[in-house]
């Protein structure tokens, strides 16, 4: 008998778990990954999925783009494309663990990194805005994405293809869909184009998932799609009506699964809206179960999906740029634990005693360390735009570094007692955003009409001690994500943080 016990506290134990995980309204409860700038390194994955699984998720959504390395489309896969064999590898993986792998493949908008290449620029909704497919080249669009959808069918195992649809700003641009949208609405150009998509899936035996603004606008129109679709509503924080009328997408009779957000706009490198999106965790997921959603998907943006062109002539483009990069998710496993506690049952999170537990569980803090650490994250999260802080109450740009420099002091006060290399990140974050905003309050003074050569001298000492600082920070960016991200990736990310003090520096000091 005293043989069996740890075997039956074992399943009592697991009896426990799924139980617990069992309370969640959502029958599919996941988290998408965006691999379009800061790719993972395949252990990280792994680690990732993992820890998917032990906290009671069931689904991964993979927005591949470059990463995926199509064949019969070669040019579409970047330098940190996986092999085959890496991604055949990692789905058996995530199998193993009961995680359902689905392919995101962005097929109408944000396919900048398929339309810029000159074999597809027939496709192109417009020759300069490279970021959406025309709906009416049919016969390039179906034959382009079939042969994607059926390269992913291959290897995924999942019975979903997720086929984006999402932030289609340039429908109706082209003149053959501009006489469409006049005579027949915007709302049949878009559907009409989804249904081809969506048939492409069926075929193939799977069904199709699609962002859920566009439908939210049209609720009459998608009707016409097959009742196989899924739609994802993605809300991060705003009303619940922000795009359109729930309820009319609710009696349209598709599933629905709903998506929230930890990094999403304006957070960059700069500016993390830590309190935001936990507010959008805590308000979204039980509105979204109330409203009866079947699913539940995180999503975690590297990048806003708006790019910088760099053209070589007035007709050729030699480089894209993501205009917005976001701190890596290595550094968000706080508002990751957040999710997985709201998502396992449909009562809103209580944010203060989620960071208290937090804090103590994770760090070994004590209420009022909690409390310090809270405020340090969320103190003035305002962002800067042409020098301007963007702020409820007016604030210049010194005010707001000397605010943030303050909250930076009350993180190095806290010395945590454990998990020392994840608080490290907040510390990172921190250092960051003070590094940046010192810049902004340089860039100020050089802006300024009263600016003259007498001033430089001392402008270009500040901005080469911000320069020697930035080699700080990007050797302690290496250290944090070396097992995250691939080198080259890291090296690139450093090099776009620092671009603009760089490039004062060499103007103002004449550096050949």
């Amino acid at each position: 008998m005293k043989k069996l016990l740890p075997a039956l506290l074992l399943i009592f134990s697991l009896n426990a778990v799924i139980a617990q995980q069992t309370k969640s309204p959502f029958a599919v409860r996941g988290f998408h990954l965006d691999l379009r700038i800061q790719v993972m390194t395949i252990p990280a994955l792994k680690a990732f999925a993992l820890k998917l699984s032990q906290n009671g998720m069931n689904t991964l959504v993979m927005e591949w783009e470059g990463t995926y390395p199509f064949e019969k489309h070669p040019l579409i896969p970047n330098r940190y494309a996986y092999s085959k064999q890496e991604i055949k590898s990692f789905i058996r993986y995530c199998d193993s663990l009961g995680i359902d792998v689905i392919p995101l493949q962005q097929s109408f908008g944000h396919v900048e990194y398929i339309l810029r290449h000159q074999r597809y620029k027939n496709l192109r909704e417009d020759q300069k805005d490279v970021s959406q497919v025309c709906p009416l080249e049919t016969d390039g669009d179906k034959a382009l994405f079939t042969d994607l959808y059926t390269e992913l069918a291959a290897t995924h195992t999942s019975k979903y293809i997720h086929i984006g649809g999402d932030e289609t700003y340039l429908l109706g641009r082209d003149a053959k869909c501009k006489a469409k949208a006049e005579k027949e609405g915007k709302s049949k150009l878009y559907t009409d184009y989804i249904k081809m998509l969506c048939e492409i899936v069926i075929k193939l035996g799977k069904r199709p998932v699609l962002w859920a603004d566009i439908a939210l606008k049209y609720p009459e129109a998608i009707k016409s799609l097959p009742k196989e679709t899924v739609f994802v509503d993605w809300n991060y924080g705003w009303d619940m009506s922000y795009f359109g009328n729930h309820q009319k997408l609710m009696e349209s009779g598709f599933e629905i699964w709903g998506s929230p957000a930890i990094r999403s706009s304006p957070d960059n490198y700069n500016l993390t809206l830590w309190e935001k999106h936990l507010k959008n965790i805590s308000n979204f997921i039980p509105a979204a179960s109330k409203l009866g959603y079947k699913g539940m998907i995180m999503t975690s943006w590297s990048t806003s999906g708006q790019y910088s062109a760099v053209y070589e002539s007035e007709a050729d483009m030699a480089e894209l740029y993501a205009i917005r990069h976001v701190y890596p998710l290595s550094g968000f496993n706080m508002s990751i634990a957040a999710y997985f506690e709201a998502v396992k049952t449909n009562q809103p999170l209580n944010i203060t005693n989620f960071v208290y537990n937090y804090g103590q569980n994770q760090f070994g803090f004590d209420k009022a360390r909690v409390i310090s650490f809270w405020e340090a994250l969320k103190t003035t999260p305002y962002e800067i735009q042409q020098g301007e802080v963007k702020s409820p109450a007016p604030l210049s740009v010194k005010q707001l570094l000397d605010s943030c420099t303050i909250a930076r002091q009350k993180l190095y006060a806290l010395k945590p007692t454990k998990n020392l290399q994840e608080f490290e990140h907040f510390k990172l974050m921190a250092d960051t955003r003070v590094y940046y905003l010192t810049y902004q309050a340089i860039e100020k003074q050089v802006n300024e009409a009263s600016f003259n050569n007498a001033q430089k001298p001392a402008v270009i000492a500040a901005l080469k001690q911000l320069l020697a600082t930035s080699k700080n920070l990007d050797e302690r960016f290496e250290q944090l994500n070396k097992d995250f991200l691939n080198p080259s990736a890291i090296r690139e990310e450093n090099e776009l943080r620092n671009m603009k003090v760089t490039a004062l520096f060499a103007r103002l000091a004449g550096d050949k």
